[in-house]
Formats: structure tokens, C-alpha cells, sequence
């Protein structure tokens, strides 16, 4: 690889390898059920693991396998596909593997110097029978990426018995790639805090480009695809930032002490010249305020809360900030306020919040109480199903599930909790 495409066969560089053991000794038990076959190469999103069968190939099969599996691992398909799951709750691995391989084989197909497994499928055949759209493969490549393309063809139903049965795409799919072996392996380690991932995103796509303008033509990649790993800030980021911006200790003008410009010239801008007085400043005496409103009415993951009020929590104590929790849904129905020096010591109740679902909404009541506590800022715990006729003078983030991610906000700025 680094022959021939120097800087994206170096790829393969800031891979972890590892060979596993031979199994071929062990014999299957009697009357247990044959296994697939193994493929030579996988991945977690990390490691790249060679079986024993991977010594026996030609050395063409070996470059294209080693290459396949960097491109996973650049592209970041394991980490994407947990990702994908747990958005949607359920996602078939052995889909998104096919999808994830068809962009893989596509983007190195036109190599001469490797050899992809026999029946690979590309991404123009995947469209052409399954989606019905004629695209080459360039075009193709700029304009699909894996999870659209897995949504494309997802068209599994439920069953009356539980689980998913295939639709006629998926069920194409699977047929289409029968050959295919399963190289994707997210295990646990694959999943990533969120600042964690979206630096890997971050830097893999950076390697990637780098590396694809340094080959040009001898590039690794047909074309800097689609598929390219994208970088979304966490939302725990970006609220952390908006709530220490407004809840940092803000200092006020204290007329009773010189500014340090006015004690550097001793008062004076000249020899014979007195400098006007200039008002320095001291810090507020006033700590800073947050009221999160919780809207009961709506229905939140346990894990994203547990997330949600370990971030809150975290920020208040950081910047000895004053909480006050108001719970609600149409009218306010409890109102509890922590101190700083309590903030400090015990939790914000957040993680005890029971949501009751299905019920009401109306922000104005709740926005009104929260008023009634001069906070420096807000956030509002919500679906946004329901009205607010009342506009604070603070600022408010309103932190919505991933369910509600299209709902549109009344005013403020909208967050959505992945």
C-alpha cells in the first residue's frame, strides 16, 4: 500500500494490528451446526485483526483487505454504526456491514495493484438494484454516505412475535451481498464519550484529506467520497459553553478604587498634567444564577437525563452558581432552589425527575415563575409541544431530545440532546 499510495496506504500507520491465534485445530462438536466462514481480516474501529486463512492468500487479496479494512476504520463505519443504533434504537449490523463495504469497494475499485474478494458489491450495483437509481460510481460516491444509504434499503417491519422482518430491499440486500463476509466487530470499546468522538472524527478526516491530496492520482480514494467522517460538537459542549459564558462572576465598576492604567502613570499624563479619574473594578458580591425548568409532560431517556443532570451539576458547582428547579407542565407543580454552598455538596435533583408523559404543555406559567428568580440564564428540559407567550429578558436554551430534534423553538437558542 505504502508503494504504491504513500500517504493513504500510510494510513494503515495509525492502525493498531493484531493477529489472532489459530483455531484451525479444534474440531467442531458432533452434530453442532456448521459456522460461516470466518473472513481473514476485521475490525473493531481500532484494531485491525488478522486470522490464520489471511497468511494463505495471494498477496493482491492481502493489499486489499489490509485496505479495506483501514478505509472502515478512516471512515469510522464501527463507531458510526453504534452511533446509528442507538439514535434509532435498533439497527441490523449485517445491513449497515454491506452498505459500509459497497462504499469501501467502490472507492477502491479502480486500483490495479490490489484485488477485492470475489462478488464484492459497489455502491452503483447496490443503487441500481435496490434503490433503482443508474448512478456511476463517481457520482455516486459524492452523494451517498453510510447511513443514508442504510436507510435506503432498512425497510424491516415488526413482527407480531417481536423483532424485524425483512422488507423486499432489505431482503435484496442480503441476497446481493451472500458473499460477503462480516468484517465489521464494533464491540464495547467502540463506543466513545462525545468530546472523545467527534476529536477522532476531527482528525481521520484531516488524515484523510491530507493523504488523498498528497497521492493525487495514485490516492487510495476514487474521490474524496460523501462518506468522509463529519464532525458535530457535542451538545454537552456547547451548553457547557453558553452556560459559563453567561454564569461567569461578572465584575462591576468600583468608583472607591483607581483603575491599574491610572496607578501605572501615578495620575498624571503628563509633567504638569493631572489624568482624569478613572474607576477601576471589583468583583461581584452577587453569585450567578441557573434555573433549569423541567416540562414533566414530555418523556426523556433515563441515560440522557442521568447525562443531562451530571452536565448541570458539574457546571454549576464548577462556577458557584446558585440553581433553581422548576417542574411543570401546564402550571408549575414544584419549585426548589439549591444554594451554592449546597450546590457544592449534594446533587441537584435532576436524576430523581419522574416524567409523567402524554400530558400538556404550556411554557408560560413556568417561564414566569422562573422570572420571578432573576436568573442569568435558562434551560428548558423539553419536547416543545406547547406555547410560551411569555419572553424573559434572559436567555434561554431549550434542550430537546433527539426525538424532537425538528420541533421548532418559540425564542432562544435550541439544543438537541443526542
Amino acid at each position: 500500500m505504502v508503494e504504491y499510495a504513500p500517504s493513504t496506504g500510510g494510513l494503515a500507520l495509525w492502525v493498531q494490528h493484531q493477529d489472532l491465534p489459530d483455531e484451525g485445530a479444534q474440531s467442531p462438536k458432533l452434530g453442532a451446526p456448521a459456522k460461516a466462514p470466518a473472513p481473514p481480516v476485521t475490525t473493531d474501529g481500532h484494531t485491525i485483526r488478522y486470522s490464520a486463512t489471511f497468511d494463505a492468500l495471494p498477496l493482491a487479496e492481502q493489499v486489499g483487505w489490509v485496505a479495506h479494512e483501514v478505509l472502515h476504520i478512516a471512515l469510522r463505519h464501527p463507531q458510526r454504526f453504534l452511533d446509528l443504533q442507538h439514535r434509532l434504537g435498533d439497527a441490523d449490523l449485517q445491513l449497515f456491514n454491506l452498505c459500509a463495504d459497497a462504499i469501501v469497494n467502490s472507492t477502491l475499485d479502480h486500483l490495479s495493484w490490489l484485488q477485492l474478494p470475489d462478488k464484492a458489491v459497489t455502491i452503483d450495483q447496490l443503487l441500481a438494484a435496490e434503490v433503482g437509481m443508474q448512478n456511476n460510481v463517481e457520482a455516486a460516491l459524492l452523494e451517498w454516505d453510510v447511513e443514508r444509504l442504510y436507510r435506503a434499503i432498512d425497510d424491516r417491519r415488526p413482527q407480531d412475535r417481536g423483532g424485524k422482518r425483512d422488507g423486499p430491499r432489505a431482503a435484496s440486500v442480503r441476497a446481493l451481498g451472500q458473499q460477503d463476509q462480516a468484517d465489521l466487530k464494533p464491540g464495547p470499546d467502540a463506543r466513545e464519550a462525545p468530546e472523545e468522538s467527534a476529536a477522532q472524527a476531527r482528525e481521520w478526516g484531516e488524515r484523510i484529506t491530507r493523504a488523498h491530496a498528497s497521492d493525487g492520482e495514485f490516492s487510495m480514494l476514487r474521490t474524496l467520497i460523501a462518506d468522509l467522517p463529519t464532525t458535530h460538537t457535542p451538545w454537552e459542549q456547547m451548553l457547557r459553553t453558553q452556560l459559563a459564558r453567561s454564569l461567569a462572576p461578572k465584575r462591576d465598576i468600583s468608583w472607591s478604587r483607581p483603575s491599574r492604567s491610572y496607578l501605572a502613570n501615578q495620575g498624571r499624563a503628563g509633567a504638569n498634567r493631572r489624568m482624569p479619574w478613572e474607576p477601576g473594578f471589583s468583583s461581584s458580591k452577587a453569585s450567578p444564577r441557573l434555573v433549569v425548568i423541567v416540562d414533566v409532560s414530555g418523556s426523556v431517556d433515563d441515560a440522557l437525563m442521568a447525562r443531562f443532570a451530571a452536565e448541570v451539576e458539574a457546571i454549576v458547582r464548577r462556577l458557584e452558581a446558585g440553581l433553581v428547579l422548576v417542574i411543570g407542565d401546564e402550571q408549575v407543580r414544584e419549585v426548589t432552589r439549591f444554594e451554592p454552598t449546597h450546590s457544592t455538596r449534594q446533587g441537584s435533583g435532576l436524576r430523581d425527575i419522574v416524567f409523567q408523559g402524554g400530558g400538556g404543555t404550556d411554557f408560560t406559567p413556568l417561564l414566569e415563575e422562573a422570572d420571578q428568580h432573576q436568573p442569568d440564564i435558562g434551560v428548558v428540559l423539553t419536547d416543545l409541544d406547547g406555547p410560551a407567550y411569555f419572553r424573559p429578558r434572559w436567555p434561554v436554551i431549550w434542550a430537546v431530545p433527539e426525538a424532537n430534534a425538528s420541533a421548532l423553538a418559540p425564542f432562544g437558542r435550541k439544543l438537541v440532546l443526542r
